[in-house]
């Protein structure tokens, strides 16, 4: 993974978000199908289409500053460093 580049994806009802060694994992939609383009990066708040097998594709919004500081991460320290955020799955 390049530096800098961080990876959003989700399986079954869960999100990972990884940059670098750590990879955070919280609860999504049961619904939640997959994440399709991140449309902004803003420092923890990410504005992504996703795609939910009762919705369709709409646009979703993650606030990962929240979940960073429940698991007592320093937010702005981890946060700082990433310049993008892509979509991958395998």
């Amino acid at each position: 993974m390049a530096a800098g580049k961080a990876v959003l994806s989700s399986c079954g009802d869960m999100t990972s978000f990884t940059f670098g060694p750590h990879t955070i994992r919280f609860r999504t939609s049961r619904h939640l199908r997959k994440y399709t383009r991140v449309k902004e990066w803003d420092r923890g708040y990410i504005v992504v289409d996703a795609v939910y097998d009762t919705l369709g594709e709409v646009e979703e919004y993650i606030d990962l500053v929240p979940v960073l500081e429940d698991l007592y991460f320093d937010a702005d320290e981890f946060l700082s460093p990433i310049q993008e955020v892509c979509i991958e799955y395998a």
